[in-house]
């Protein structure tokens, strides 16, 4: 007990640093999960994961991940015709900042598709790590 009270700032260093070790974790569960650009770019590259679009139509227009498929998400749950037919496909769900990817998640589960995953940060993310946007004509 001696050796605590006289090296308190040990201690004090030790639960800091494992604070900072935890935290990521904490902070990535809190928003809901999701994969960084760098793995969706492994996603798509390694496992053949398709990127879809959850945003409106002038919002894809405006600018979206080079290759993206656009389903609304209003229209996810009827089962859009560019959803891929092979559900053993991953899927990366995109919008603009990774809230409304987040929600889509579970309707995509529900029709069956077995890898479902939000791009953490949205578009803005994909932007930020200078990876590929389209823009559609309009």
């Amino acid at each position: 007990m001696k050796f605590l009270i006289d090296n308190w700032y040990l201690l004090l260093a030790a639960f800091v640093s494992g604070g900072l070790l935890v935290w990521p974790m904490v902070t990535r569960g809190a928003r809901g999960g999701g994969v960084s650009p760098a793995q969706a770019v492994h996603m798509i590259n390694r496992e053949k994961a398709v990127v879809i679009d959850i945003s409106e139509p002038k919002e894809y227009a405006a600018g979206h991940v080079a290759g993206a498929r656009n389903v609304p998400l209003g229209s996810l749950a009827a089962g859009a015709k560019d959803l891929p037919s092979n559900k053993s496909l991953p899927l990366i769900l995109v919008c603009s900042n990774g809230a409304r990817a987040g929600k889509a998640v579970a309707t995509l589960q529900k029709l069956g598709y077995q890898t479902v995953v939000p791009l953490a940060g949205g578009l803005a993310a994909w932007r930020e790590a200078n990876l590929p946007i389209q823009k559609s004509a309009s």
